[in-house]
Parts: structure tokens; C-alpha cells; sequence
């Protein structure tokens, strides 16, 4: 049986269990989280347990990358559920600090990314990767992993956090991990519950519309009126469609006539009050 993992509320009580870690000559990969997990945040453990000897799982809800008129007030907040989520697959340390001890009284410094974090979700969310660009650089300095595993679900947002390991010469991989689905298509995420049961039924649409372009990708099809046939059935069902795009799948630019690079399709819109983002390969 699994025991709970102890909780590290301050840098000083992170810093105590990794250094004993280090001692014993065990490496550690992180696996960094808003809380509110599920089946998706459970795969990532797994998958970083593959990677090193032990794995931290931060929880934090991280303001610097909500907007003003997004949901950080009601983003939802268990830590007892989240806690025995992640003693059941194993989880050896929880880092959750709370606000002070991660944006202390003073705090005037953030990272702004651009590259891979330009256009697509920026133009919703302008002010998104900065907080996560932010937020991640303090967690990687702050746990010192070998490696950080983060959902391609999020597929933008891990681009962007490859680019600034990159960029900024982070000494850790970045590993990507399959996104998690439930089984008519839906990607796993943490807003799912804010779906009405009609908008439930509704949002797989987003899944199968990509499919379809992936599909006509791959076939050599008309990558154009793919998309245009994707926009025109998820508005039908109801989406408010904010981009359906094809891209490059490692620069997030537009593709290249004859480049033969791997592609990924891209797609967000709302549901009511709740937006869903989801991609595949094409």
C-alpha cells in the first residue's frame, strides 16, 4: 500500500527532501500541476516514474496566468482528493506552496516568451505564457528535476516550455506525454466538470472535427476546406470557435509547401462559459 507523500510548503522543506534524495544518489523528475487532478495528471506520475528514481507533483494555482475575467477565483481546489490521487500511483513528494512563499512581497520579475507562445492562444490569453513561462522557470530552479513531464494536451504550452529550456539553457529534459481521453473522444482537463451534461454531450465534437483534418492531412487532401468544414460543425454544435489550425509541429508556425515536417492540428472554442482546447498530429 502506498503511503500519502509528505507535503513541502516552503523552499526549505522542498530543499531538505531533494537534498537527501541527491545523497542517496537518487535522481527526481517533476511533474508540475494546478491541482484538481484526474486520470490525465496520474498518467504524467507514471510516466515520470520512468524517468527517475523519485517524482514531485507540484500543486499550485498560479494567478500570473489567468486574465482578469477567467475562472481563478472558482478554478477548483481539493488537495485532500489530490493527495490521495496521488498516493495511489506512488507520488514520493508534494510541492505546495502557497502564494507568498512563490510570489513573495517585492516580486517584480517574469519571463516573457515569444516564438512558439506567438499567436494561437496569445491571441486569447495575452498575458498566458508569461505567467506559465514564469511559473515554470521558478518551479525548474526551485526543484532542480532531471526532467519535467507536462501533457500534450496542452501541446502550445509545451512547445513554449521546451523553447525556454532551450533558450535559457535549463538543465533539464522536457518530456511530452500522450494526452488522456475519456472514451468518446473528449481530452481529459481539469474544466470538464464546469461542462453542462448537454455541453458534455456536445464536446467531443471538438476531438472528431481535428481528426477529420488530420485525416485530410494525411491523405493528401484539402488541408483548407477541412478546416472550413471543422469550423461550420462545431459552431452547429454550438462552439464559439476561437481558431482551428493546422501548424508545424515543433515551431507552431505556419506549414511550408513541400517542407515534409510533421504537422499537428490545433483547436479551442467555447462551450458556454467553458473553453476546451484540444490537438492531434497530422
Amino acid at each position: 500500500m502506498n503511503r500519502t507523500p509528505p507535503v513541502a510548503r516552503t523552499l526549505a522543506e522542498l530543499h531538505a527532501t531533494i537534498r537527501l534524495w541527491h545523497a542517496a544518489g537518487e535522481t527526481h523528475a517533476l511533474v508540475p500541476t494546478m491541482g484538481a487532478l484526474h486520470e490525465g495528471h496520474l498518467a504524467l506520475v507514471r510516466l515520470a516514474q520512468t524517468h527517475a528514481h523519485r517524482v514531485v507533483a507540484s500543486i499550485f494555482v498560479n494567478p500570473t496566468q489567468f486574465a482578469p475575467d477567467e475562472d481563478l477565483a472558482r478554478y477548483p481546489r481539493d488537495e485532500a482528493d489530490d493527495l490521495a490521487k496521488l498516493t495511489s500511483v506512488g507520488c514520493d513528494l508534494v510541492w505546495a506552496p502557497e502564494l507568498a512563499e512563490m510570489y513573495p512581497a517585492g516580486f517584480a520579475t517574469r519571463i516573457v516568451p515569444a516564438g512558439a507562445a506567438a499567436g494561437l492562444e496569445s491571441d486569447y490569453r495575452p498575458d498566458f505564457f508569461a505567467g506559465v513561462a514564469t511559473i515554470c522557470t521558478k518551479l525548474f530552479l526551485q526543484a532542480a528535476p532531471a526532467a519535467a513531464v507536462f501533457g500534450e494536451k496542452d501541446y502550445q504550452q509545451l512547445c513554449v516550455v521546451r523553447q525556454i529550456v532551450r533558450d535559457l539553457n535549463l538543465p533539464l529534459t522536457i518530456i511530452g506525454a500522450p494526452t488522456i481521453r475519456e472514451p468518446d473522444g473528449l481530452a481529459l482537463s481539469s474544466r470538464n466538470r464546469y461542462l453542462s451534461p448537454d455541453q458534455r454531450h456536445s464536446a467531443p465534437a471538438l476531438h472528431s472535427a481535428i481528426e477529420a483534418i488530420a485525416r485530410a492531412a494525411a491523405e493528401g487532401g484539402d488541408i483548407e476546406a477541412a478546416t472550413l468544414e471543422a469550423v461550420r460543425v462545431l459552431t452547429w454544435k454550438g462552439f464559439q470557435v476561437d481558431y482551428v489550425t493546422v501548424r508545424d509541429a515543433e515551431t507552431l508556425g505556419r506549414p511550408q509547401a513541400n517542407a515534409y515536417r510533421p504537422l499537428r492540428v490545433l483547436a479551442a472554442g467555447r462551450l458556454g462559459s467553458t473553453r476546451l482546447i484540444d490537438n492531434v498530429p497530422a
